[in-house]
């Protein structure tokens, strides 16, 4: 019979991944800080920590690391507070806390990860004009053990569109989802890293065997046609055209509208939006190139009855296609529905699931508790989940990392060795 250490069985026990979640409502942060630390119990060390609170414990946030540090035990902490906490209870039940205190723990154990985090200032960005490697000495990680991003960002920090190009020019091949933390009127910052609150941003850099997989649902359904940029000012929107015919936004708007249904063009009063094309270009196997085209949606900021030119929250430019897209309930479960089935027939499946939504999602858009939740766990039944409702959502949309609205932007972690 051949011979048994327990050292062998440690060492294959520490090599398995393992993933514990826990989540509570209770009023207090002590309250709440026990409730987790009783479902999670003593284990051995995780190698990262991912925790989102409610924006209700703002004034006990300082208190919150070093509370769950006194039991808990993991290499690497971060989160953030949030308007409403997403979290997996122990006996895996998954939820959406809206306008309610709750605090969310998850506990990831990742053998083959290389796992690296930093609190960034914003105040003074390195100039994107300046060379990759400025950017990658200025965040202290380093881009051979970068394949995903967790990006959370302070609600009183500058330069978050700089920022977010910024670490796109730095680490191109990784994959970023994030989103802005809760406001609230304490004396510090709404962003959790290791044992401390602060403001600025926090990066969590995953790599080794491990990477995740961006799914990003705008909530938007298409309508009409689309329409090419003829002329634009900036953001200003002056001339679209459709073939040979070509007319002012307004005008493309109401041939569009006279397609629509009564009920439609009633949610167009308040839920309208543009769609405008982004096309990454990729280099085939044949060596040829190919691209990749997707709609970045965005808000619609102002009319100039005039002229009938429009303004829209995102600098364009001649020759980008555009289209109006409607904002509903029923498109964004189909939406999100069809992306997270993609994502679900990989080879390897998906540990744990980052969740960081708008909060105009949630019961405001479907209706009913746990629309986002509800809707991966028809896919994955057995995901944990974990994250935050975010005053701002970055994830990629056409080959590049976005800050969106009323979007939820997943994270899908993987064990990937290749």
């Amino acid at each position: 019979m051949a011979s048994f250490s327990p050292l062998d069985w440690f060492r294959a026990a520490s090599a398995t991944p393992t993933c514990r979640t826990a989540l509570s409502s209770r009023p207090s942060l002590d309250e709440a800080v026990q409730d987790v630390v009783a479902s999670l119990g003593r284990h051995s060390e995780a190698d990262l920590a991912l925790v989102f609170a409610s924006t209700s414990y703002a004034s006990d946030l300082p208190r919150l690391l070093p509370l769950l540090q006194q039991r808990l035990k993991a290499k690497h902490w971060l989160g953030c507070a949030g308007g409403g906490v997403i979290g997996t209870t122990e006996g895996g039940v998954a939820s959406e806390l809206e306008q309610t205190p709750a605090l969310s723990v998850s506990l990831l154990k990742l053998p083959g990860a290389e796992i690296q985090t930093r609190a960034l200032t914003t105040d003074a960005l390195p100039d994107l004009d300046g060379s990759a490697l400025s950017w990658q000495e200025w965040t202290g990680i380093d881009p051979g053990q970068c394949r995903s991003q967790i990006v959370l960002i302070d609600p009183t920090s500058s330069g978050i569109n700089d920022l977010i190009s910024g670490l796109d020019y730095a680490y191109p091949t990784a994959v970023r989802i994030g989103g802005i933390a809760g406001p609230h009127n304490a004396p510090h910052g709404s962003l959790l890293i290791d044992d401390a609150v602060t403001t600025g941003a926090v990066v969590c850099s995953i790599g080794g065997d491990w990477t995740m997989e961006a799914v990003v649902a705008q909530g938007c359904r298409p309508i009409g046609p689309v329409f090419a940029i003829e002329q634009v000012q900036r953001n200003v929107l002056l001339e679209l055209s459709e073939g040979d015919r070509k007319a002012s936004p307004v005008a493309c708007l109401q041939r569009v509208l006279a397609d629509l249904s009564e009920q439609e063009r009633e949610l167009v009063r308040h839920s309208l939006f543009l769609g405008i094309e982004r096309r990454e270009l990729k280099l085939g196997p044949d060596g040829t190139n190919t691209a990749e085209g997707a709609f970045l949606v965005r808000n619609l900021i102002g009319v100039d009855p005039s002229n009938g030119a429009v303004a829209v929250a995102e600098r364009v430019r001649p020759g980008q296609n555009v289209q109006f897209q409607l904002r509903e309930a029923d498109a964004s479960r189909q939406e999100a529905l069809q992306l997270l089935r993609s994502a679900a027939n990989q080879a390897a499946p998906a540990q744990f699931g980052l969740l960081m939504a708008c909060l105009g999602r949630g019961n405001g858009l479907f209706g009913v508790p746990n629309g986002d939740v509800s809707l991966a766990r028809q896919v994955m039944p057995e995901l944990p989940v974990a994250g935050a409702f975010c005053n701002g959502e970055i994830g990629p949309v056409g080959g590049a990392t976005h800050l969106h609205g009323y979007t939820a932007c997943w994270g899908l972690l993987r064990h990937d060795p290749s």
